[in-house]
């Protein structure tokens, strides 16, 4: 029986809370693409109105085996239009919570999955 903790050797999500996670010590507060080969980039939207296919196109682009949406605080399923791009490579699609997203793409990334994240940070309220 082992009892010390796995260690992951790709990039790993540290922490999350309301509008922001954490990569490290680093903490991020826009919303952002991670992906477990050590792709990172900002992912240009500030809300769930501004999502388009091209955000998703991007995701696309990455030729992952799965790609775990975090929606923000609460479930909202992308329309079809979007995901498109992303069943015309046969690539899967999971939605999630943000904070689910997070916990999730830590485990398969750590089993050495090829996943990426795409995590929609709204802005909190107290950063009106």
């Amino acid at each position: 029986m082992k009892f010390q903790p796995d260690s992951i050797s790709v990039q790993s999500i540290s922490g999350y809370g309301p509008g922001w996670i954490g990569i490290g010590s680093e903490k991020i507060t826009t919303s952002v693409v991670i992906g477990s080969r050590g792709e990172r980039f900002n992912w240009p939207c500030n809300s769930f109105d501004e999502l388009t296919a091209e955000h998703f196109a991007q995701l696309a682009a990455l030729n992952t085996e799965l790609v775990i949406f975090g929606s923000g605080d609460r479930i909202r399923f992308p329309q079809g239009a979007w995901i498109k791009p992303l069943i015309d490579k046969q690539t899967g699609i999971e939605t999630m919570d943000t904070q689910a997203a997070c916990r999730t793409y830590n485990i398969l990334a750590g089993e050495g999955r090829v996943v990426a994240v795409a995590l929609l940070l709204e802005p909190t309220l107290e950063e009106h």
